[in-house]
């Protein structure tokens, strides 16, 4: 499971650099183009943006801090793949996703000292965002899913599973 999870991040995050370097030698130069329209109707553009803050454009500026925390981030996030892969397909791939997108943001904070945004949602005002930042908010969405359903199963089973054994070891002492 450890290589497998290790390579998707690398595969993961080569493609979250790929789309960035076509956003820096393609879509730069434009500015802004259709993505995904229905006749008028806009749903997502393209734009190029450099973002020198975090979501959102928060702490705007804030480079060394964001690379700091971003690494932080990074080594905890890894450290709970190590200890935690096996606990739960979806909870391993969830933190294997929020790595890898921390990886591909942290890459373009280092080089380049701002992240390269491209997709700009047309259907309600949000902010633009890259793939790195489309892992990290699926990998949210996967973490609170097994927070909610598959984690409290996970206990329910191992809170039986020790009832069980308790009830066989004072068996086992009746017996004897």
């Amino acid at each position: 499971m450890a290589i497998l999870l290790s390579a998707a991040m690398i595969l993961l995050v080569g493609l979250d650099q790929l789309v960035k370097y076509w956003a820096v030698h393609s879509l730069k130069a434009e500015g802004s183009m259709r993505f995904i329209h229905f006749g008028d109707f806009k749903v997502i553009d393209l734009t190029y943006l450099e973002n020198d803050g975090a979501i959102f454009g928060s702490m705007s500026g804030q480079k060394w801090f964001l690379i700091g925390f971003t690494a932080i981030t990074l080594i905890a996030g890894l450290f709970c793949l190590y200890k935690l892969m096996n606990r739960s397909k979806v909870l391993a791939w969830s933190i294997a996703l929020f790595v890898a997108g921390g990886v591909g943001n942290i890459i373009d904070r280092i080089r380049q000292g701002y992240v390269v945004d491209m997709f700009d949602i047309k259907l309600f005002k949000f902010a633009i965002f890259n793939v790195a930042d489309i892992y990290v908010t699926v990998a949210f969405g996967m973490l609170l899913y097994y927070g909610i359903f598959i984690e409290p199963k996970i206990e329910k089973a191992k809170k039986a599973e020790a009832e069980k054994a308790a009830a066989s070891e004072s068996r086992a002492e009746s017996n004897e």
